[in-house]
């Protein structure tokens, strides 16, 4: 059997031999803290658990989904956008569901890119931008995100030949792994970028709920002009701790929404219908677990990083997601120190170099234990005496 040339184009999981190392160790009976992932570890809040239990009794539930699926969850995102972010958006024309945002940055690249297209790509950035480009056959051109320029795209750096081939760019605001977030004056910029050369922006929202002291981290659709050139992926992954669940949505463009409920027309019958309900009263039922959670990490971010300072490992704290992006010794590449840690003191990290070229010189961390146990491994990093 010969498989199809697209399989060859995909990009091989970065993480996957980490994964094993890790794995390894564990099934040797070591305590392994694994600082490495990217899920929540908190429960789905109750009363979205029970709003699932409530329709999954509902035989009308047990049926097909409608493809573009039930009125309830794309009207409750709209409800969210415009309490939460001031934005208007039609639930009928400028909604897809989605098995995840992760699902739907894939589709966009394969809605509206053709083999030789170049897509601009954050460098450092998540690796499952790169599927959908492998798959269309086009081209990756990566935007450095550097410390120097607040991990926000310098556009003025892009040859002007790479603009005008270009279809598509991702943004990732608060962006993984970085932890960053970007102002309004870096949108206005990116859209004026996007109508010049005609690119269509797809910016990565996942992380749109977690903002860390005080900021709220602003939404592409909240600027003028956002919805002619792109679109924006949320996630109820990490504002609801649904992770397990599956469920995000394509925002925007009718478009380019619509190109993306085409595609998925021919793949999925949408979600089960019980966990659209369940998606619908998280959005617009009680939203104080969300403001719980976010004060949760943000208390995980503070003490972990002040454990980190006392020991010598200092960085700058994160603006919001759950990671942070933490320099490491200069005399060191990332995969070296993050074998070092997995190997002499059993801590699971993320490679910044699994995010980009750019990401070289940091690692990423998820402050995705409870506290005693992120403190457990400041200690262990301690003793190694990296730091003194």
């Amino acid at each position: 059997m010969k498989a199809a040339a697209r399989m060859d184009r995909l990009p091989r999981h970065f993480f996957s031999t980490l994964v094993q190392k890790a794995a390894a160790l564990n099934k040797a009976g070591f305590d392994v803290i694994d600082l490495g992932r990217g899920s929540p570890d908190l429960a789905t809040p109750p009363h979205i658990i029970q709003a699932l239990h409530e329709a999954a009794q509902n035989p009308l539930y047990h049926r097909y989904s409608p493809f573009e699926g039930y009125p309830e969850i794309r009207e409750g995102i709209s409800t969210w956008y415009a309490q939460k972010r001031g934005v208007t958006i039609d639930p009928d024309l400028e909604v897809s569901i989605l098995f995840g945002s992760k699902v739907g940055l894939v589709e966009v690249a394969l809605c509206l890119l053709e083999p030789g297209d170049v897509c601009l790509v954050p460098d450092p950035g998540y690796p499952d931008y790169l599927s959908g480009i492998a798959l269309a056959a086009a081209e990756a051109y990566p935007m450095p995100l550097l410390a120097t320029h607040d991990y926000l795209p310098d556009f003025e750096a892009i040859p002007e030949d790479v603009l005008k081939r270009a279809k598509l760019m991702f943004l990732n605001y608060p962006g993984n792994p970085t932890a960053a977030l970007a102002p309004r004056a870096f949108y206005e910029r990116a859209i004026r970028v996007a109508k010049k050369h005609d690119i269509i922006i797809a910016h990565d929202y996942a992380y749109g709920a977690l903002g860390f002291d005080g900021r709220r981290p602003v939404s592409f659709l909240e600027l003028e002009g956002a919805k002619e050139v792109g679109i924006e992926f949320y996630s109820l992954s990490k504002t609801y701790s649904m992770s397990g669940w599956r469920v995000g949505f394509a925002l925007g463009n009718p478009d380019v929404v619509g190109l993306i409920n085409k595609l998925q027309n021919h793949f999925f019958a949408n979600i089960p219908p019980a966990i659209q309900m369940m998606a619908a009263q998280a959005l617009v039922g009680p939203q104080d677990c969300v403001d719980e959670m976010v004060q949760v990490y943000e208390t995980r971010r503070n003490v972990f990083l002040q454990g980190l300072t006392q020991i010598g490992w200092k960085a700058d704290p994160p603006g919001g997601t759950f990671f942070a992006w933490l320099p490491i010794p200069e005399k060191m590449t990332s995969q070296d120190y993050t074998d070092l840690l997995l190997e002499q003191a059993h801590i699971v990290v993320a490679p910044g170099t699994g995010f980009g070229v750019h990401g070289e010189g940091y690692v990423r961390v998820g402050l995705l234990h409870e506290i005693p146990r992120l403190m457990e491994a400041v200690e262990r990093i301690r003793k190694l005496k990296i730091w003194e």
